[in-house]
């Protein structure tokens, strides 16, 4: 969420912001609303304060024990009088009052129509980001590493996997519908692995860990941007208005909302791996292909919270990002770096990074993480503040990124790593979390 101020004094900006990244929000009305919410106030404030008045009159109208009541008499008021005029500014308190609640009753509806209009604008982003409508206008920012050249026909995951008996999609299927699978015995292991490498390292770069619930309320998903507009991509459990989270990011970020951090505890740098679930709905072709495009996967991810200030957000992004980094480099899997433009990435980032890894099967780089910095707009609905040095209350900035999720990464280990004779050779990095396996093969599947 944005402020109002800030939408009001740059509506340029926010108007643009509503065009580049493809929102439906609509500028004109919410300005509208938000004018009449303002003189609703204004007018039942100032009807308020003459409420309050006239019933101080009428207070002195209706006490004949009061100085002001026996002073009226004495210079020849008659109390007929008197309870004539108190009856009067009686009446006239009453109908104020009346007023006021016919403007109370129509500020909890435009109140609730300005914060459901509210929560549709757009943050507006860096003037880094790229303009653009899709995937399509991101920009490579910088690779690292070399894809592989094969002597050989390489396979692809699924084939690797079924054919050693580590991946079981058929009955993954039976269980569960499409777009589901099994793990098996090694490739069990090597999930597990992977995301035990990736906690290592982001224990050892000082993020705390924590295990969070993946069940929450969906306050904690409107909080975090997720909804409105991506419910169709949550599971719901209607019942008990509560969601299951696609990413630890919704638990990790919320854990603090609604509440006042002292300056000192930031930066707050927090990781889980937790289960994630998507409905992944309206993807198609080689996405749904595998494991690629899932609906239930492991992720490690990372968040910070960090003061309101552009250059320590922007610090923070870059640390993030590079902690993604060892990650694939002990992997020794290629990727590169992409600045995603304005329609690919969100109505609630600031600015976005996606980090690809190269898949043989695929012939291209598939995304596998994805870095984002929102300024204060989670801050904002979620309420999650500091106070500075200055004695101010401040919105926090957040950022997130993937720090590895899985299975999708086992697509680029099978593929890479696979010999000639269909076995697939374990990463060095992973060997000490796989009990100093070596080699997947039939044999050991």
């Amino acid at each position: 969420m944005i402020d109002i101020k800030f939408i009001r004094d740059n509506l340029d900006a926010v108007r643009a912001a509503i065009h580049n990244k493809n929102s439906t929000c609509d500028l004109d009305r919410l300005i509208a609303v938000d004018d009449r919410r303002r003189k609703i106030q204004q007018e039942a404030d100032a009807l308020r304060a003459k409420s309050n008045e006239l019933s101080a009159q009428v207070g002195l109208f209706k006490n004949p024990k009061s100085k002001w009541y026996q002073e009226a008499v004495a210079k020849g008021t008659s109390p007929d009088q008197i309870r004539a005029e108190g009856d009067k500014l009686q009446a006239e308190s009453a109908s104020i009052k009346q007023r006021i609640k016919e403007l109370e009753d129509e500020e909890k509806v435009v109140a609730g129509e300005f914060q459901n209009l509210m929560l549709t604008v757009p943050q507006v982003p860096s003037a880094r980001t790229p303009i653009g409508r899709s995937a399509e206008d991101n920009v490579e920012v910088r690779r690292w590493g070399e894809p592989r050249k094969f002597d050989f026909k390489p396979k692809d995951h699924v084939e690797l996997g079924t054919a050693l008996g580590i991946l079981d999609i058929e009955r993954g299927v039976k269980l569960a519908g499409t777009r589901n699978y099994l793990l098996r015995g090694a490739g069990s292991l090597l999930h597990h692995a992977v995301l035990r490498l990736a906690m290592d390292v982001i224990i050892e770069r000082g993020f705390e860990p924590i295990t969070v619930p993946i069940l929450v309320r969906d306050e904690m998903m409107y909080g975090t941007g997720y909804y409105p507009g991506g419910e169709e991509q949550a599971y719901r459990c209607e019942r008990d208005a509560k969601s299951l989270v696609g990413t630890a990011e919704v638990s990790l970020t919320a854990m603090y909302g609604d509440e006042i951090l002292d300056e000192a505890m930031l930066p707050v740098k927090v990781a889980a791996v937790s289960t994630c679930f998507r409905r992944e709905a309206g993807a198609a072709g080689k996405d749904t292909y595998g494991i690629y495009r899932i609906h239930f996967f492991d992720k490690v991810e990372q968040v910070v919270l960090c003061r309101a200030d552009e250059a320590e957000g922007e610090k923070f992004h870059h640390e993030i990002i590079a902690n993604a980094e060892i990650v694939l480099q002990k992997l020794e899997l290629p990727y590169r770096i992409l600045s995603v433009c304005t329609g690919d990435m969100g109505q609630g980032k600031v600015e976005m990074y996606d980090i690809e890894t190269w898949m043989p099967s695929r012939n291209s780089y598939g995304e596998t993480h994805s870095a984002s910095r929102f300024g204060e707009f989670q801050a904002r609905r979620l309420n999650l503040r500091y106070k500075g040095a200055d004695k101010k209350t401040h919105f926090c900035h957040t950022l997130n990124n993937t720090v590895i999720a899985s299975p999708r990464i086992l697509i680029p280990i099978l593929e890479q790593y696979q010999n000639p004779d269909g076995s697939v050779t374990v990463p060095n990095a992973l060997r000490t979390y796989m009990n100093g396996l070596e080699q997947i093969g039939a044999r050991t599947a």
